[in-house]
């Protein structure tokens, strides 16, 4: 089943106005996930603009359908993070419930999840 990671592409961590401010925090984190992602089928990415997380910037969604879903935040738009947070979502995809058991966790997420949401009902 597919695992989408949603990236806040207009995330801007503090001083962020300082640097060359040719692409915001969010912008160049999503650019390293979506290359971490190339030719992956069970892992899809898409921008949005404001997962409304600013203190917590960079943010991304790891969401996949009837499955728990989660928001993580407080990455460097780093090659690391990139990968660690690809490495989770293929573990997400592979995992029924969407709970991945913490010793699978790769290290580049440890300390990054902000909220669990449950999936959505199947009917009213």
């Amino acid at each position: 089943m597919t695992t989408w990671i949603t990236i806040c592409d207009t995330c801007k961590q503090e001083g962020w106005e300082t640097g060359d401010m040719s692409q915001t925090d969010g912008e160049a984190l999503a650019t390293l996930i979506e290359a971490a992602a190339t030719g992956l089928q069970q892992v899809k990415t898409r921008r949005v603009s404001c997962l409304m997380g600013c203190k917590k910037a960079c943010n991304v969604a790891i969401q996949g359908a009837g499955k728990l879903n989660y928001t993580l935040g407080e990455f460097e738009p780093t090659t690391e993070a990139a990968t660690g947070i690809v490495a989770y979502a293929m573990a997400h995809s592979a995992s029924e419930t969407g709970q991945v058991p913490y010793r699978e966790w790769p290290q580049a997420v440890k300390g990054h999840f902000v909220t669990r949401h449950p999936p959505l009902p199947q009917d009213e």
